[in-house]
């Protein structure tokens, strides 16, 4: 039998967005949105991604966001109705028994309860309506198990008074991303909570003994370190990402971009975005020997945008 094999080689990621396109998009979404008090935000959010993602490619071929607004509006009536319930449950149950006070304590509470819910809820909309050359990424993670998991992480970070907080970090991320599968391929990141404190303590002493000059070194630092870690596995085969960035680059993009969006009234903001994708793909490398043109269509569609909504509300971009 003949025995095939497939050499390394170094895989192409690139964002080709222009800061006038995007422009474009987010007036028209920013005036549709105000025009219609706000219901418009799930359409708006859909043509913001479907923009960004098909203006993002691996060897020139784009990706796709296959997600529409009606599904995430459906998603943000969902998350709007059970904000609206609960407050109002909370506050006639707590005016009753004569313990105002205790409303938003509660509310922290429940805010708290539905976090790991959405985080979910979103990573499984997102990578189910994501794909590339029409091979779906996935999320595969187990509610109940990442449910009980956050609790664990969130009452230790608590009882640790926040010490834990690094460690939590990472527990989150090798969970998430190690549940993520591209195809029959599966994402991987081996993030350590030691590594993240001791790379968090020293940029922020460093940061305050250099009066911030040092939080260039600190974000170029954070950037290699979410980036090296993660990997591509697919039977034996693999792909690595690696950081290229240099604090050099973080102090020209992130100082040029402040600039930018200060002396424009905050006009600049699309060209400030569309530059910091390009910045953020040059400096990517990822190289292995996964052949993608053997990608297996492996996940399920998933319509469901709820999580992605409630996280919308609870801000959890960042987490994405």
């Amino acid at each position: 039998m003949e025995n095939f094999s497939y050499t390394k080689q170094n895989y192409a990621l690139q964002f080709n967005g222009k800061g006038g396109d995007f422009f474009g998009i987010i007036m028209v979404n920013w005036l549709l949105t105000i025009i219609t008090l706000g219901f418009y935000y799930p359409w708006a959010k859909a043509k913001k991604l479907q923009y960004l993602y098909k203006s993002t490619s691996l060897n020139e071929d784009s990706f796709a966001f296959h997600g529409t607004g009606k599904e995430m509006f459906k998603g943000f009536i969902k998350a709007i109705g059970f904000f609206v319930i609960t407050i109002t449950v909370v506050s006639v149950a707590f005016y009753f028994a004569d313990i105002l006070h205790l409303i938003p304590f509660t509310l922290y509470l429940i805010l708290i309860a539905v976090l790991p819910i959405a985080i979910h809820g979103s990573y499984r909309y997102r990578m189910s309506r994501s794909s590339w050359r029409g091979i779906r990424f996935g999320y595969r993670g187990d509610r109940k198990e990442f449910t009980l998991l956050f609790f664990k992480w969130i009452g230790l970070t608590i009882i640790t008074l926040g010490f834990y907080g690094p460690w939590m970090a990472m527990h989150m991320r090798n969970y998430l991303l190690g549940n993520v599968r591209f195809g029959d391929a599966e994402f991987n990141y081996e993030g350590d909570g030691g590594d993240y404190f001791i790379l968090n303590l020293k940029g922020y002493l460093l940061t305050l003994v250099t009066l911030g000059i040092y939080m260039f070194w600190w974000q170029k630092d954070l950037f290699d370190y979410y980036v090296d870690n993660l990997s591509i596995q697919k039977g034996k085969d693999s792909i690595q990402f690696n950081s290229t960035a240099t604090a050099g680059g973080f102090f020209k993009i992130i100082i040029t971009n402040l600039l930018l969006v200060i002396f424009t009234l905050g006009l600049g903001y699309a060209w400030a975005a569309t530059r910091t994708m390009n910045f953020i793909f040059n400096n990517i490398e990822a190289e292995g020997d996964i052949d993608l043109n053997t990608l297996m269509q492996t996940e399920e569609n998933y319509k469901d945008a709820t999580g992605e909504d409630v996280s919308d509300f609870l801000n959890l971009d960042t987490i994405m």
